[in-house]
């Protein structure tokens, strides 16, 4: 046999064993991209982890419009509620804040690109007062007030 003949065939059988290769360590490498998102601090979310996977954003905007329109709060889709069963500690033994690449919701939204503006307002934080936050105030009453602040 030639030498032209032996890379003949010994050059479809390189490259399937590359292929083979790259598909296995592919798949690997790509579920070590895959985000993991820390486990919350109960046996069970409000929802499947399905459920909640792929609509979240959309039970947190029809909680959001009952508490803002109705003032219903409590409610299990309820920002809070999330923040204060995921949170993630640091290493200091307190809460990491939505600036830190650790936080819950960070974990799948830098992963997907998707910028969220929730941490804007709300408190990143279990027990975390916001800055400018008035206390407890409900509904439009809160908004009212921040309206009616004076500005400099």
């Amino acid at each position: 046999m030639t030498a032209s003949g032996t890379l003949r065939r010994v050059i479809p059988e390189c490259v399937l064993a590359l292929l083979l290769f790259a598909m296995v360590s592919g798949s690997a490498f790509a579920e070590g991209l895959m985000p993991h998102p820390p486990k919350g601090k109960g046996e069970h979310c409000v929802a499947s982890t399905d459920v909640m996977r792929r609509n979240h954003m959309d039970l947190m905007k029809h909680q959001r419009d009952e508490t803002v329109h109705e003032g219903v709060r409590g409610k299990p889709f309820g920002l809070a509620g999330c923040v204060g069963c995921h949170a993630v500690k640091g290493a200091d033994g307190q809460p990491v804040s939505h600036g830190d690449s650790r936080h819950f919701c960070r974990s799948c939204h830098d992963y997907a690109a998707v910028s969220i503006d929730c941490f804007q307002c709300h408190a990143s934080r279990p027990d975390e007062k916001v800055k400018g936050a008035e206390g407890s105030r409900s509904g439009l009453s809160g908004l009212a007030a921040f309206f009616q602040k004076e500005r400099p």
